[in-house]
């Protein structure tokens, strides 16, 4: 392993090359800011996703990048016309899209090592940790990590899991403090808390819970940490700071759980620094490949499972819409589908798909309950893998109702202004 400065590393890329760099708090952020500074690009593609910031070195000509995830900063460079691709994917198949493209450069972020030789994984178990290291142990192919002295040591299971990677397998190591990205926690607006009072509902005491990115998520965290049930355990694809306050609170046992009982399991974290300082050598949660984290069976083995996430619109039908804006990329499928599909093999378990009732769009409020899709859209979810829809209006249980009755259940929960028109519809189908 060889010490050097994020430029020296950045050096040894070629101008036509391949690069994959790691999701999101473990992307190396001074190794592509350095590569920023170079503008002799012939042919460079990345492999990505969840870029923390809008780094230059994307918007250079020669530079394509391929994003499994979309964040402001893929947005922000595809709005201003750069090369930039989308590769439709569940979070698990990043595994298979690093494989295949075997780039001759990987670049992560880690902890410095520790006395025996281990970086630490820190925030993102991720899924290409064994693409990683076949990189790192190939003499053809390059292994940069960027060691900040800012992030975590956390925990993974092992030996199976030991969520590190050893020195001997790093070809540059670039020292840095820099600070790992930090997700504000906002405060929830009165729609959120609204919806996340319909959720709990649906939450037994012991039950699993996987929470999604956002203020719905973090405001269904915040009602169980104040609320008296209790004795929960937590499977979730990230690793949110609303779940570690559920943590403080003394309502997570994980008890209760089919798999990985003593532990809540997560595959990434982001939040806020408490967040970061909190998971610091913290035994209770433990982080895991997303390949693991994310199967669905693994996931249909927790008792009691519930899975809460976002969504943009629904139709009748029972389609749901995650990751589009009139069939423009938005964001990323990510773990959407594991977790309502891992939701749906088991009787005890339930799968939540919760959205504000509207949107307003250039001043028009519209409905995202929708009495089908316009032309050009993408559907993340299909219609059989609905169970629970909830709004601001309440919660339509969907999973096992007849076609019309899942589209009035639907129109049920919808703004008051669109009610009528959508049970018109509703009244044609099926």
């Amino acid at each position: 392993m060889k010490i050097c400065s994020a430029e020296e590393a950045a050096a040894r890329v070629r101008p036509k090359d391949t690069l994959s760099v790691g999701f999101g708090p473990s992307q190396p952020s001074e190794f592509l800011e350095a590569l920023s500074q170079r503008d002799d690009w012939e042919d460079l593609t990345v492999f990505a996703g969840l870029l923390l910031e809008l780094y230059p070195v994307f918007a250079k000509p020669g530079v394509h990048l391929l994003s499994a995830f979309f964040g402001p900063a893929e947005r922000a460079l595809r709005a201003s016309g750069h090369d930039v691709s989308y590769v439709p994917g569940d979070f698990r198949r990043f595994k298979l899209f690093a494989e295949r493209m075997a780039a001759r450069v990987t670049a992560i972020g880690a902890t410095p090592p520790d006395a025996d030789g281990w970086l630490n994984l820190s925030l993102v178990a991720g899924a290409t940790i064994e693409e990683t290291l076949r990189c790192g142990r190939d003499p053809n192919r390059l292994l940069v990590v960027e060691a900040s002295s800012r992030l975590p040591r956390t925990l993974g299971l092992p030996p199976e899991h030991r969520h590190a990677i050893h020195r001997d397998d790093v070809d540059v190591l670039v020292e840095t403090d820099r600070e790992p990205m930090v997700l504000p926690d906002a405060e929830p607006t009165g729609i959120e808390r609204a919806i996340a009072g319909h959720v709990g509902v649906f939450i037994p005491d012991g039950a699993t819970l996987q929470t999604g990115i956002g203020g719905i998520p973090g405001a269904v965290a915040g009602l169980l940490a104040e609320g008296a049930g209790g004795d929960y355990g937590v499977h979730s694809e990230m690793f949110t700071t609303g779940l570690m306050e559920l943590h403080k609170a003394g309502k997570v046992s994980n008890a209760h759980k089919g798999s990985h009982a003593g532990y809540s399991v997560t595959t990434f974290a982001m939040g806020t620094r408490e967040l970061y300082d909190w998971l610091d050598g913290q035994e209770a949660v433990r982080f895991l490949p997303v390949e693991h984290v994310n199967t669905p069976m693994i996931i249909a083995a927790n008792r009691n499972m519930r899975c809460i996430n976002g969504a943009l619109m629904v139709d009748l039908a029972g389609q749901v819409v995650a990751d589009t804006i009139d069939g423009k990329q938005h964001s990323g499928i990510g773990g959407h589908e594991d977790f309502t599909s891992g939701a749906s093999f088991e009787a005890d378990d339930r799968s939540l798909i919760c959205l504000p009732s509207t949107v307003e769009v250039e001043g028009a409020v519209r409905s995202r309950i929708l009495a089908e899709f316009g032309a050009g859209s993408v559907v993340t979810t299909p219609r059989h893998q609905l169970d629970v829809v909830v709004t601001e209006h309440g919660a339509a249980e969907v999973s096992g109702l007849t076609v019309a009755d899942r589209a009035h259940a639907l129109a049920d929960i919808a703004h008051p202004d669109f009610r009528a028109s959508l049970h018109e519809a509703a009244e044609g189908m099926g």
